[in-house]
């Protein structure tokens, strides 16, 4: 059941709440997308509690690593985030993770849990900084194009007020590695 972690891989710590009542740290680590379906015999495996005879039958998430939200979700909760991260690819879950936690992802229903499609649209990549970013966007979407270096428009452009309006439009979270994330806003 349990897979061999990437490093972004969300996981659970999957715990017997008897156990632990009883002083006991009784659990294991898994694959957040498997946490919901996790058994008693897999919490309780080299601990030498018998769940069965103990009556252990509630289990609780009580850490997890690699997801976007801190406390204790349940079990089920911790799922839900195992399927958003399988849905999403672990190349781009550092980024989804980093919408979540800039506060202005965009939710399912009437969820906690990011909405993916809208993640898809929202998210414009990881760049040095946001400066670099807006150079390209305008080559991209040709804001010069048809005039030559020396036009009044190109010579005088505000690049840096452009540049600071755009950004107005973006949400803009560190990557953790000297570059930045940058999201859409929708």
């Amino acid at each position: 059941m349990t897979t061999v972690a990437t490093t972004n891989t969300p996981r659970a710590f999957a715990s017997c709440e008897s156990c632990y009542a009883a002083g006991r740290l009784v659990g294991v680590w898994i694959d957040a997308v498997d946490a919901a379906d996790t058994t008693a015999e897999q919490i309780h495996a080299g601990s030498g509690v018998d769940p069965v005879a103990e009556g252990c039958e509630e289990f609780v998430c009580m850490d997890t690593d690699n997801m976007p939200t801190t406390g204790e979700p349940s079990l089920e909760e911790a799922a839900r985030w195992g399927e958003i991260y399988e849905e999403v690819g672990d190349e781009q879950w550092s980024a989804l993770c980093a919408w979540v936690r800039s506060g202005s992802y965009i939710a399912e229903g009437d969820t906690d849990f990011p909405c993916v499609s809208d993640f898809e649209e929202a998210y414009a990549g990881c760049w040095d900084s946001f400066r670099d970013y807006a150079f390209e966007l305008a080559e991209d979407i040709g804001l010069f194009e048809g005039l030559d270096s020396e036009h009044v428009a190109v010579r005088y452009f505000d690049w840096d007020s452009w540049i600071r309006d755009l950004e107005m439009d973006h949400s803009v979270e560190r990557d953790g590695h000297g570059g930045v994330y940058i999201f859409r806003s929708l």
